[in-house]
């Protein structure tokens, strides 16, 4: 059996910053391979991806995680080093520690335990979550459907837990769309505004449209969508001008009652139409990152709902909440289910993860694995 902590620390030691990959997928395949795992590496730009498998059977039961990171920021204020992985008062200090590393450690420490299965288990790793996301997952999950290869259901394995282990799992994500309005008008003196065209009272207007809508009451486990103004800029510099242009950049994070298509469309007939009456010209760039998903309540969200209590005696939440993660493109696959660490320094200067914890999420992934192929496959 392989000590998780010893993992942890040599995932974090793999300074990972998206895009580079600075050899943490190599230290996850040799480490597949030797507990039996066939190894796909699949490159994509310069992201890094791997699938691994071990078994033929079904159900395959995966799990999904990243080994990329953010930046670590200030490195000064950083008490001890961000790549170090050093233990200090029971705590993995380390970029990555919670978000995801010390999660993708846990799972392989806890399938380390099993040295066959009833079925088959997977790993889908991307070194491209943190990041904008196009060469990671999305195009794994295509290669999948390709190459026809079948996952009956995913973990992911994100800091879903929100103060203490197991006290949250999320079982479904909003979805999130973009857009960036840019009116032009004509630039002018400002002492003479008949001579011009003044895109920011254009723009201040569309903004206002925008937000006055109410998107929604809300959704069967999900808050109310909430459309959010992100930046307003002109590049003006001078006090005495009428500039040329304005932009504004707004995000939308939305429930199961919208679709980003929907949404983006929206976008367009406001814009069109606040063009017409104010006689600007208005342009709208949409960028859809993923659309609302809920793994509605079943076998799957049940049984992992029913380890958590019977490792941590919690009721645990099943929640919506938080930004998008890859999940999003997985559950075109298959029922998907986030569950992982406590998400309290993530992205944080000075991340880290109680040895304690990793311990334990172990224990729990590993009476997950076995009520898994109790109840879907036959164990073995």
């Amino acid at each position: 059996m392989l000590d998780v902590t010893t993992l942890t620390q040599a995932l974090i030691t793999r300074p990972s910053v998206t895009p580079a990959d600075a050899g943490a997928m190599d230290t996850v395949e040799t480490i597949l391979t030797d507990l039996g795992f066939t190894c796909t590496r699949l490159a994509f730009g310069e992201i890094e991806n791997l699938y691994a498998r071990r078994g033929t059977a079904s159900p395959n039961l995966c799990f999904a995680g990243h080994t990329d990171v953010v930046p670590v920021g200030v490195r000064t204020l950083w008490k001890y080093d961000p790549f170090g992985a050093e233990i200090h008062d029971g705590q993995v200090i380390g970029r990555g520690a919670v978000d995801m590393k010390g999660a993708i450690a846990a799972w392989i420490a806890a399938v380390s335990r099993f040295p066959d299965q009833a079925g088959s288990l997977s790993f889908l790793i991307t070194g491209d979550e943190e990041g904008v996301a196009t060469d990671g997952t999305v195009r794994v999950v295509d290669w999948l459907k390709q190459t026809g290869e079948v996952i009956d259901h995913c973990i992911v394995g994100e800091p879903s837990s929100s103060t203490q282990l197991g006290d949250m799992i999320k079982v479904g994500r909003r979805g999130s769309i973009n857009a960036t309005f840019t009116v032009t008008g004509k630039q002018g003196h400002v002492a003479y505004p008949q001579r011009a065209l003044n895109p920011l009272p254009v723009l201040v207007d569309l903004l206002a449209e925008l937000k006055a809508r109410t998107l929604d009451d809300g959704y069967a486990s999900f808050p109310p969508s909430n459309l959010e103004i992100t930046t307003i800029d002109t590049g003006n510099t001078a006090t005495n001008v009428i500039p040329q242009a304005a932009r504004a950049r707004v995000n939308i994070r939305f429930n199961p009652t919208h679709t980003g298509v929907a949404l983006s469309q929206w976008f367009d007939t406001v814009a069109r139409d606040m063009a017409e009456r104010s006689g600007a010209a208005i342009e709208v760039q949409s960028s859809i990152s993923g659309e609302a998903f809920l793994t509605e309540a079943g076998p799957f969200v049940d049984l992992i709902a029913d380890v958590i209590q019977t490792q941590f005696g919690l009721d645990t939440d099943r929640s919506t909440t938080g930004g998008t993660s890859d999940a999003r493109f997985i559950r075109n696959l298959c029922p998907v289910v986030e569950f992982g660490l406590v998400g309290q320094t993530m992205h944080q200067i000075n991340e880290c993860v109680a040895v304690a914890d990793l311990d334990a999420l172990t224990d729990a992934y590993s009476a997950l694995i076995e009520a898994y192929f109790s109840k879907f496959g036959s164990a073995s």
